[in-house]
């Protein structure tokens, strides 16, 4: 058994709690640009006092709506700065905030809202507001939803106007370290989201730590970030109280079709991501290139970019490749940083396995990507790249106060004052994974070297990962297309990949009524690719996708020739698919559907 430690070398505070972030920065300074947020057209910035006053105005409307100290109140919206407004007014009212994709299904924002007692919802529109409305008979305990495209911020401003400063207060300085935040809910192998406690105290040690780590992003001169992540997601969350704690200026696009204009516009200094983002750019700029009669130039420009940051990790740079380096500067690789806005030097990547080429390219052309690990559970990184202390290919070093361990099995296990109390009025899966001394189970298989560096090598657990980040549990899909009567088997795959996609067998008992409906003849090997019954399986995966929401929705299927039994090995004697024997035997099938 393999074991890892970094040293605390902070002091982390054992008092207090995350707003006493705003407060300092209004004390310490007041006209410090903390945040840009856009309104019909230029960023406008606002000014550490100025935030301070409005989370203030809107925090005493929640108390006056009879918001408690401890009260869940969830919050609905896709990445914008009312978002953060919201998140910092709730903890000013004492109370938890609980995030919500703004792409969940009703069927999920039910589930959260039920099993969190939700006493209020901030919703972004009437698109989400709707989507409440049609459960809201069986939320007993609901008694607000507001509207941020119905002007909630100043709906609550007037309804709190009645309160003093002195009782916001006391209510602002209810919570301790030890005291709920957030719950975070995250998909489960049972298929229902499960509500992460995550603490004040879990985020103070996690920034307490991480933000001197990377203090090349956070404490550069004019840092500025833009975030476009799902603030929903730990990730964003993270670097939005991040940035907030180190008072880097502070943007919100929630646009995907704005993202380069916004970028070129805003110029971030630092940027997060999910590697789906940066394959995306990269894609995006060789067919580009292509259509313009440049493709072998950028491939000749991609692979030297990698030699040149394959070189620098080795500690010497040929002088071939530094000259081709120094022109493909001009011809290619101006232009992709310009695309980021031109002062994007730094990147951080976490959510799913970047890949060491990505990682090289990048670094080649003058942006350095830092990828990390974390989960939920572990209130965002644990281990993460430093700017100092880089290695492409793993997720870095654990940050000081953590401590990595491979156990026998070959699962990743972290301890530290980041990692979760539990889950939320569910003690039984909190014991399958938090160990009494601490120590707690990722689910991930890894491997750390001599010098501290994790590197992931596979997952235990059946969640599905995209390359976009996104937690898909498989069986909320697959009991929803087994449903179907002409169904027998469904395998849910999409683990590094870009979507979710699905593997189908048909039922050998139900098919020959159907064929002989619709007047087929030959067996189900024959009719694999025939429309009716390709369309007859798109009713099935259309009904299963409206159980979840569009990321973790099935974008392609593939009906397989034979079924899967006992006796082949794919199913156990319970019935009960073994997804690693179907992976394994049909790796060319699942190939298929992503090429």
């Amino acid at each position: 058994m393999r074991e890892y430690s970094a040293p605390l070398n902070v002091e982390i505070p054992a008092t207090g709690n995350l707003t006493d972030d705003v407060v300092a920065n209004a004390a310490e300074a007041p006209d410090a640009v903390v945040f840009a947020r856009r309104t019909d057209g230029p960023w406008d910035d606002v000014t550490a006092a100025t935030f301070l006053a409005e989370v203030r105005a809107v925090a005493k409307g929640l108390v006056a709506a009879g918001v408690e100290a401890g009260d869940r109140v969830a919050l609905v919206s896709k990445t914008r700065y009312e978002w953060t407004l919201v998140d910092y007014a709730i903890w000013f009212a004492g109370a938890v905030t609980v995030p919500i994709y703004e792409t969940s299904s009703a069927d999920q924002i039910e589930w959260i809202l039920a099993d969190s007692g939700a006493v209020a919802v901030v919703a972004e529109g009437p698109e989400h507001t709707a989507r409440i409305a049609e459960r809201r008979p069986s939320l007993t305990d609901l008694h607000h939803v507001w509207s941020l495209k119905d002007n909630a911020v100043e709906v609550l401003r007037r309804l709190g106007e009645d309160i003093g400063d002195d009782e916001l207060e006391r209510r602002r300085t209810t919570a301790t370290p030890l005291d709920l935040a957030t719950l975070i809910y995250t998909s489960g192998t049972t298929g229902r989201p499960k509500g992460c406690e995550l603490t004040h105290g879990n985020f103070m040690v996690e920034l307490g730590v991480a933000v001197p780590e990377l203090s090349e992003l956070f404490e550069a001169e004019d840092a500025s970030t833009l975030l476009f992540l799902p603030l929903a997601h730990v990730f964003a969350r993270i670097v939005q109280i991040g940035a907030v704690r180190a008072r880097v200026r502070l943007g919100h696009s929630s646009d995907v079709k704005r993202l380069l204009p916004d970028l070129a516009e805003f110029r971030p200094t630092f940027l997060l991501a999910v590697p789906r983002v940066f394959e995306k750019v990269f894609n995006t700029a060789s067919q580009r290139a292509t259509s313009e009669g440049r493709g072998g130039i950028f491939d000749r420009a991609a692979e030297t970019a990698i030699a040149y940051s394959r070189a620098l990790e080795r500690g010497r740079v040929p002088l071939a490749v530094r000259a081709r380096h120094t022109v493909f500067s001009r011809l290619v690789y101006g232009r992709l940083r310009a695309a980021l806005g031109g002062r994007c030097r730094y990147a951080v990547s976490g959510g799913a396995p970047l890949g060491e080429r990505l990682g090289h390219f990048y670094r080649g052309i003058g942006l350095t990507v830092l990828e990390g690990y974390g989960l939920t559970e572990t209130t965002a990184a644990v281990a993460v790249n430093r700017p100092d202390s880089l290695k492409i290919g793993t997720v870095g070093q654990p940050l000081p106060g953590t401590a990595v361990r491979v156990a026998e099995d070959g699962e990743l296990l972290f301890r530290g004052g980041q990692v979760f109390a539990g889950y939320w009025h569910d003690e039984e899966a909190t014991q399958a994974v938090l160990e009494r001394d601490g120590w707690f189970h990722t689910g991930d298989v890894g491997e750390i070297d001599e010098e501290g560096f994790v590197r992931i090598t596979g997952r235990m657990k059946e969640i599905i990962v995209t390359a976009g980040g996104k937690n898909v549990a498989p069986s909320v899909l697959e009991d929803r297309v087994r449903a179907h009567a002409l169904v027998s088997q469904c395998l849910v795959v999409g683990d590094g990949m870009p979507f979710i996609a699905a593997l189908v067998t048909i039922d050998p008992e139900a098919f020959p009524d159907w064929a002989a409906a619709h007047g087929k003849t030959g067996d189900i090997a024959d009719h694999v690719e025939d429309p009716d019954l390709v369309a007859e399986i798109q009713r099935a995966v259309d009904d299963a996708n409206s159980a979840v929401s569009r990321a973790e929705s099935i974008r392609k299927f593939a009906i397989l020739p034979q079924d899967w039994t006992e006796e082949a090995g794919q199913l156990t004697p319970s019935l009960k698919l073994k997804r690693n024997v179907v992976v394994r035997t049909h790796g060319d099938d699942i190939s298929a559907l992503f090429t």
